[in-house]
């Protein structure tokens, strides 16, 4: 949780520095946000590859494993189509490209800045961003936060499909306490493959 609110005061430096380069005129590089975009990834394929435990996940996969993040996914996707119906500025593409983000913030939002600019323009892109951050940050909180009570009425599974793609590192300690120490391996083969399907389904549905 106390990640999560760090990231919330960097983004809220951040507004507020962009505020005062547009009334010092000051002139990002457009293409400052695809260098960003590029780290992430770049990041994203670091922490996986580096995993010590790596090799022992794919190594010991069996095929019910992928149960786990496939209803992470196929239920995240769902309800993020359903809640398009009460929000009428944002289509059923933009929700589930939203929902897409699994709980990882920092990479969906400025994957749909960059992917919707040029459609939606540059303030509505990143109001959308801004939306897609604020719902991840949301998401891991809740699953920091409600962990004890979601493994007392729906199972030791459920804080691992709420926590998206944050099992394999932030919320992976709450789990562990509260779903057991043999959920680790769960989670973390849980949180590798969310994660990796992050860029694939927010650049999907961006492309609507």
């Amino acid at each position: 949780m106390k990640g999560s609110l760090v990231i919330v005061g960097f983004f809220i430096l951040g507004c507020l520095l962009g505020l005062g380069f547009t009334q010092w005129d000051i002139t990002l590089p457009s293409d400052l946000t695809s260098y960003v975009l590029y780290l992430l990834m770049f990041q994203v394929g670091l922490s996986i590859g580096s995993d010590k435990k790596l090799k022992e996940i794919l190594t010991s996969i069996r095929p019910k494993l992928l149960l786990v993040p496939l209803a992470t996914i196929v239920g995240t996707l769902s309800f993020s189509a359903l809640a398009s119906l009460l929000i009428t500025k944002w289509s059923v593409f933009d929700c589930l490209a939203i929902g897409s983000g699994f709980a990882y913030y920092s990479l969906s939002s400025i994957l749909i800045i960059e992917l919707k600019e040029a459609s939606l323009g540059v303030q509505l892109a990143a109001e959308m961003g801004t939306i897609a951050l604020m719902a991840n940050i949301m998401r891991e909180i809740l699953a920091l936060l409600g962990t004890p009570l979601f493994v007392k009425y729906f199972g030791r599974l459920a804080p691992i499909c709420a926590g998206g793609a944050t099992t394999m590192d932030t919320t992976l300690p709450i789990i562990t306490r509260y779903s057991g120490k043999d959920m680790v391996f769960v989670a973390i083969f849980h949180g590798i493959l969310v994660d990796l399907t992050v860029p694939f389904f927010v650049s999907f549905f961006c492309s609507f």
